[in-house]
């Protein structure tokens, strides 16, 4: 494939109708990415998985998880340019060898590590290396034969280059066995003090990132104990703006499902953190909130937070909330209203009974368990 085939695929990339939702059929206002490499509009494919299919729509493969990973590119070309496409397209052939892919790689891996190459030329080069890196196997299967990993933790050094760097090594990392190349290559020395940056955007890339290389089991314990990781995540969503604080909060939950990092986050003062977000609207919060609910130092932290319950409670009077944020909340007012009584009356002056007896039909077995053992617990005080 020659470089004006790979710029034929960034033009036909930006069309229309491949901003548009498979499902929908709309252009997406969130696209994010399935772990089967297919992107959708969040919310039409979160309704198609908490309908309880476990297979991609498109590929009708199983699915290996079911987190859903920012597709960052498709945002930035959704929010920037949407021309009516051309009446015809011819589609750029694919590559064909591995020599091919090999060869066009290092061309554009030189124009990275060339003193001389202006600033517009290097983010070309790594714009056609993006949309290698989604769309073509062999590029991200042979990703450690041509030093791109080691060129794109150095474009993350300059400001300039820094978001597209980020954009590249999120789609390499959608790899499993790439995850474990970018750890050993030390990703995390460059990642983190990014999650600090003011850099437009990098901060929330990076927080993708971060989830995506946490998706891998073996890289969660290295992360959480990488000095002022989960710190780091808690304080962008403290103090983000835009994605970033959704991001972060996804990174930290992804983080969150190894149990020892639960005591991290809360040393960290995640708890008022998430209970604040969570308040100001911040769905993603609770789903951490819930599996840190089970350490008795964040039950601790939330009897602290004044309306904690109440908070909690909001979430399921909220019609609009999602399955898993419903779960969450049942989740965190289950340990709660088990370790003390105050929080028991709480829950009852908040309306919490009545919310779980409006659950009892809910499509989840989780959610109708959790507001079952609720009503049993709340209904004596009711009387």
């Amino acid at each position: 494939m020659t470089s004006t085939a790979v710029e034929q695929l960034l033009v036909a990339e930006q069309l229309i109708e491949h901003l548009k939702c498979p499902i929908s059929l709309e252009i997406m206002s969130d696209p994010v990415i399935l772990s089967s490499g297919q992107t959708f509009d969040r919310s039409s494919i979160q309704q198609w998985l908490d309908l309880g299919h476990r297979k991609c729509p498109i590929t009708k493969l199983p699915l290996l998880h079911t987190y859903l990973i920012p597709n960052h590119a498709i945002c930035a070309i959704i929010s920037n340019f949407a021309p009516p496409p051309p009446k015809t397209l011819p589609r750029p052939p694919p590559l064909q060898t591995e020599a091919q892919t090999l060869t066009l790689t290092q061309t554009l891996v030189s124009a990275l590590t060339s003193d001389e190459a202006p600033t517009n030329y290097k983010l070309n080069s790594l714009s056609k290396l993006i949309f290698l890196s989604k769309h073509d196997p062999l590029f991200r299967r042979n990703i450690t034969d041509a030093t791109v990993i080691p060129v794109g933790f150095s474009c993350l050094a300059d400001e300039t280059l820094c978001h597209k760097a980020l954009t590249l090594l999120l789609n390499i990392s959608l790899e499993d066995e790439n995850k474990v190349g970018l750890m050993a290559e030390g990703i995390l020395d460059r990642l983190i003090p990014i999650l600090s940056s003011e850099v437009s955007d990098c901060s929330a890339v990076a927080a993708t990132l971060i989830t995506s290389l946490a998706l891998l089991e073996l890289n969660r314990a290295t992360i959480g104990a990488y000095p002022h990781a989960i710190e780091s995540l808690v304080s962008l969503i403290r103090d983000g703006v835009g994605r970033e604080k959704k991001e972060a909060a996804t990174a930290l939950y992804t983080l969150c499902r190894f149990p020892n990092n639960r005591v991290t986050a809360v040393a960290c003062g995640a708890v008022p953190v998430l209970l604040r977000r969570l308040d100001a609207g911040l769905e993603r919060c609770v789903e951490v909130i819930g599996l840190l609910a089970e350490r008795k130092e964040a039950i601790e932290e939330m009897e602290k937070f004044g309306g904690c319950v109440e908070v909690l409670a909001g979430v399921l009077k909220n019609r609009t909330r999602s399955r898993r944020g419903v779960e969450f909340a049942l989740l965190a007012l289950k340990y709660l209203c088990c370790n003390s009584e105050e929080s028991v009356m709480e829950a009852v002056r908040a309306g919490v009974f009545e919310s779980c007896m409006g659950l009892m039909q809910h499509g989840s077995v989780r959610v109708r368990e959790n507001a079952s053992y609720l009503i049993l617990v709340l209904c004596p005080r009711k009387q």
